[in-house]
């Protein structure tokens, strides 16, 4: 994900010589400075003593950051916001560690970010300025779209949704698939059929005007093929109901990164 918004950043908003890379492995660095013409450094404490940066963004696993976030504390004095994009970590776990004056910003953004087709929820805390804010509505909008809530408790629901959301339709299509070469399709027609309707599907949606229940309602044909199909998946025990445990699911074990 980090490495998704990075290009989006270099495409859009900054210069390489504007970003610089945190990345303790040797190998990695050296392959993010390659790919992307960006200094990197192994640790904070090889940052330039007067740096004072507009926005550190946190981009790693929330299980490693009690180990990352508090060498990032001496920039809460700073003009500097915090971004996040950790799954679970509340912005009182972040004032914890940086302090309770410390401007951050929470936000989860999804994979489609990678293509900059992302959606992006984001959270900030009342630390954080107008002018602050606008900073990471700018650097999240180069990898898609932009939400804004002043209700963090929405966010463990937002992750389950739209962060693993992609996940869910990459599994739809290899379902899709399996399901042809049960009919009787080749394994590769069959991938192929699955993959190209979905990515199609999505691309409709996106220029469409209507309503996702009027683009279904638009392919089925009363008493038709289509019709057959939705009759299985919207009875009591179809999709609804599995999805919605799904998420649930998702947003609890979310709240459960939290703790």
């Amino acid at each position: 994900m980090g490495g998704a918004m990075l290009t989006g950043w270099l495409d859009t908003t900054y210069q390489k010589g504007d970003i610089i890379v945190i990345e303790p492995n040797a190998a990695t660095a050296r392959d993010i400075g390659a790919r992307f013409g960006v200094g990197t450094v192994a640790q904070p404490g090889d940052l330039a003593t007067d740096l004072a940066p507009e926005v550190i963004v946190f981009a790693v696993k929330p299980q490693v950051m009690d180990d990352v976030v508090p060498e990032y504390a001496r920039f809460a004095a700073t003009d500097c916001v915090y971004l996040s994009i950790a799954a679970g970590k509340t912005i009182a776990y972040f004032q914890g560690l940086l302090g309770p004056k410390a401007a951050i910003v929470r936000a989860m953004p999804n994979t489609p970010a990678a293509v900059g087709r992302g959606i992006t929820v984001a959270c900030p805390n009342d630390a954080a300025s107008d002018a602050q804010t606008r900073l990471c509505n700018t650097l999240l909008r180069s990898v898609g779209d932009v939400a804004w809530s002043d209700d963090e408790s929405q966010m463990d629901a937002v992750t389950a949704l739209s962060g693993g959301g992609p996940a869910y339709v990459f599994l739809l299509v290899e379902c899709l698939a399996q399901a042809g070469i049960e009919a009787g399709l080749p394994d590769d027609l069959a991938r192929r059929l699955a993959r190209v309707t979905v990515a199609g599907s999505g691309e409709l949606l996106n220029q469409a005007d209507e309503e996702p229940g009027v683009l279904r309602q638009n392919v089925t044909s009363p008493g038709g093929t289509t019709a057959a199909a939705l009759k299985v998946l919207m009875a009591t025990d179809g999709w609804q109901p599995i999805i919605s445990k799904a998420i649930a699911a998702a947003a609890e074990r979310s709240r459960q990164l939290a703790d």
